[in-house]
């Protein structure tokens, strides 16, 4: 991983989604990335939102590092030397390295493997594993219902209050990367 520059880890989708702003968003993120001196960590294949993040990064001067499980190589491609790749035997693995190389986290839309990551990191500050910043980049409302969940479960009593804390919420790329910058004692590029 590259240790030279802070890194940003970005959950997203494998696939573009419906709505063509999801795109737009990722490759305004992955080029907010390098802009403001960033490195990026991401699930590794070149395909749907995360090629899109990835793409956008390198393009922007980014050092990209992609976390591949070996039973994804042939389902969602890394992009062929472009980026340094690691390949883990299993999920559980890709994500341990994801989360102890981020230095934050940006999640965008994506299925089911985004919200595991997601609520991974957000178990993870909850339980004070670690301290570190935590963005749903929230395009479209894409992540109304699952505030609405987050908030119901805190209603029901089966976590504190402080849980709707444990992240932040942004609806552009440039705010987004503005918070993690903030959260780590950095200015945001204009």
């Amino acid at each position: 991983m590259d240790d030279s520059k802070p890194a940003i880890c970005v959950f997203c989708g494998s696939s573009h989604g419906a709505d063509a702003r999801y795109a737009e968003a990722a490759r305004s993120l992955g080029r907010l990335i390098g802009e403001n001196g960033f490195s990026l960590i991401f699930g590794g294949g070149y395909v749907g939102l995360m090629g899109e993040v990835a793409h956008a990064a390198r393009m922007a001067g980014a050092g990209v590092t992609g976390v591949l499980p070996e039973f994804l190589r042939h389902i969602e491609p890394p992009a062929e030397g472009e980026e340094k790749i690691v390949i883990t035997p299993d999920l559980f693995e890709r994500k341990k390295l994801m989360l102890r190389a981020a230095d934050g986290f940006i999640a965008l839309p994506g299925g089911l493997g985004t919200l595991d990551e997601f609520f991974e990191v957000m178990t993870s500050i909850q339980l004070d594993v670690f301290r570190k910043p935590l963005v749903l980049l929230d395009v479209g409302g894409y992540f109304d219902a699952l505030e609405s969940l987050i908030a119901h479960i805190v209603r029901q009593g089966f976590a504190g209050s402080r849980a709707t804390e444990l992240f932040r919420r942004a609806e552009t790329p440039d705010e987004a990367v503005a918070i993690v910058s903030r959260a780590l004692g950095r200015a945001p590029q204009p």
